[in-house]
């Protein structure tokens, strides 16, 4: 049974679905306690327990503690399997999030995977949709992961109703050296539902003016819906940086525009292949591909390292020197 310490590091959610994707893809037994004990309401929250629910159903797991508000939890693979799975996290819970549990495991399965997962698909405290879409599945592709993602439904905080239609291959991932890449056009979306055009309109005019500012070209598109929940929200890529801020009320929709455009001008002006937060999200798929992966960090961040620190407690086969991460992958 491997141990894992919720509270090391930034203590939150990330340690959780990092110790439960593990568990699924070794078929190892695991525990974790101290569940999210730095935050306010620590435990699981509706989004880790319907994570945790996903894996079970993709592992025929026999789980401990699967509550609301429980800080610890025991989970038993049994086997791995695909399939057509549907996921409803009942709140504005993040979809993204639920993918960093099952995703993984699912690379591994012996036929492939399609799971429908309604939520938040632009929520706080996560990465947004189309940060997943361009950013992370571009630099996973890169690995050899075969997986698409389909946005049917835009989801905001507090009402969700967002979908997405995620389809897995199996795929063997082979490690990489990423290096810089070099940023000749900026791309986005600039996005808003149940609100009028011009709130979307005006967060890409303002980005782009930004960037334009800094000596970027940028191509942003524009996209209005009806749904749901109301909200709005930009993301901005380039290679493999990115950027997101949502909206949120009495702020104004050209604030909203510069804030993304300033997140990444920061990342693509700091040296560094990976943003930070692609640089925890690719750990664990490099520590089981085969070979080395290799890549720097514009910043080192408290989830890196609480990555860093689970995957080291399956096969201690990641160092973090400086901003430099090296990943020995056990080649599952």
């Amino acid at each position: 049974m491997i141990k894992i310490d919720g509270s090391y590091g930034e203590g939150g959610g990330q340690i959780l679905r990092t110790a439960i994707a593990l568990s699924c893809v070794t078929q190892k037994p695991v525990e974790v306690y101290n569940i999210r004990a730095n935050r306010p309401k620590p435990g699981l929250a509706m989004q880790h327990l319907k994570g945790i629910e996903a894996a079970k159903m993709i592992t025929n797991a026999e789980v401990e503690g699967l509550k609301l508000g429980s800080t610890r939890v025991v989970f038993k693979p049994r086997s791995l399997k695909g399939g057509n799975f549907r996921i409803d996290i009942g709140t504005a819970g993040s979809v993204t999030l639920i993918l960093q549990t099952i995703l993984l495991p699912s690379l591994y399965a012996e036929r492939p995977s399609v799971f429908e997962i309604r939520g938040g698909t632009d929520v706080k405290w996560s990465p947004s949709v189309d940060y997943v879409r361009f950013v992370t599945f571009k630099a996973l592709r890169e690995l050899g992961a075969k997986v698409e993602l389909d946005l049917i439904a835009r989801g905001y905080y507090p009402e969700g109703g967002g979908k997405i239609v995620v389809k897995v291959e199996p795929s063997k991932l082979e490690g990489k050296n990423f290096e810089v890449l070099p940023c000749d056009v900026i791309r986005g979306i600039s996005h808003c539902q149940n609100l009028p055009n011009h709130v979307a309109e005006r967060q890409r005019n303002s980005a782009v003016n930004i960037l334009k500012e800094r000596g970027y070209d940028a191509e942003i598109d524009v996209e209005v819906r009806r749904g749901v929940s109301t909200g709005s929200g930009i993301t901005l890529w380039c290679g493999y940086k990115g950027s997101v801020e949502l909206g949120e009320k009495g702020k104004r929709a050209e604030i909203v525009g510069k804030e993304c455009a300033e997140k990444l001008l920061k990342e693509l002006e700091s040296d560094g292949a990976f943003d930070k937060h692609l640089s925890d999200q690719i750990m664990p798929f490099s520590a089981v591909a085969s070979g080395k992966t290799v890549y720097t960090t514009t910043e080192v961040t408290k989830h890196q390292i609480s990555n860093a620190y689970v995957i080291n407690k399956f096969f201690d086969n990641v160092k973090i020197d400086g901003r430099r991460i090296e990943i020995n992958g056990i080649g599952l």
